[in-house]
């Protein structure tokens, strides 16, 4: 969503018709970010906000996809990294949860955390240097912004791994669990989707990796100069989303 319908608090112009002819002709949409800061209450409130009706059906987070990991993986206790938001959602999926060191954590999972502090930081290296499994939501190294950008999971990833020398289990996009969940939940076929977003390394490998069409937008992070640099290359290119309404419709 960050950079590809809006940013911060802007919705960009087209999106609304965009979303509108999607439904009129018979389709779905689906909301699907790497951001784990927020739970799904939260960006139902934003977009609504900003104009857009939403319901839970109509998303699937990072950290979605991380609670069907976890839940294979039977751990006795958590340490999550992440915002209250990211905390409670673990927490409200039957998962032990703990952000405090204590007696018996086999796991660190790290969401985008926008209330990091340096005693996070500290017990995250310290969990590490015990060697529990390591789990993030999302690889993305930025979130945008209205005055630019600020560092995302991966960027405190890369922070740890300077620290510690260990790297997490990535969960969420590039990875093609979250387009495969959308399209088992709306029945289309891989041949009916596409991709929409402003991420080379996250939202167009996504499509390409669950093989389905993708459209890379320049609203957001992206850039031309990265297409060209991209093992991963978009089917389609568009300015905005205004210009994928206009030429669909």
């Amino acid at each position: 969503m960050d950079g590809t319908i809006y940013i911060d608090n802007e919705l960009f112009d087209g999106t609304l018709d965009f979303l509108e002819h999607v439904k009129k002709i018979g389709g779905r949409y689906i909301f699907l970010t790497n951001n784990s800061s927020k739970s799904v209450d939260k960006y139902i409130e934003k977009l609504k906000s900003l104009g857009i009706d939403a319901t839970k059906d109509d998303f699937l987070t990072s950290t979605d996809a991380t609670v069907l990991y976890l839940k294979d993986k039977n751990y006795k206790k958590i340490y999550a990294l992440g915002t209250t938001s990211f905390k409670e959602q673990l927490k409200g999926s039957g998962f032990n949860i703990t952000d405090k060191l204590e007696d018996g954590i086999d796991c660190l999972c790290m969401g985008f955390d926008t209330e990091i502090t340096f005693q996070k930081l500290e017990d995250a290296c310290i969990l590490l240097g015990k060697g529990v499994d390591y789990i993030a939501t999302n690889p993305d190294w930025v979130c945008p912004t209205w005055y630019g950008y600020v560092p995302d999971c991966g960027s405190i990833a890369q922070i740890l791994e300077t620290a510690t020398k260990r790297k997490p289990k990535f969960i969420g996009k590039p990875q093609p669990d979250m387009a495969l969940l959308a399209m088992k939940a709306t029945g289309f076929t891989p041949k009916e989707t596409v991709l929409v977003g402003d991420r080379l390394y996250t939202d167009i490998a996504c499509g390409v990796n669950a093989g389905i069409s993708t459209i890379f937008v320049l609203s957001g992070e992206g850039t031309m100069e990265d297409v060209e640099n991209s093992e991963k290359k978009p089917e389609f290119i568009y300015e905005n989303i205004r210009k994928i309404y206009e030429d669909i419709r």
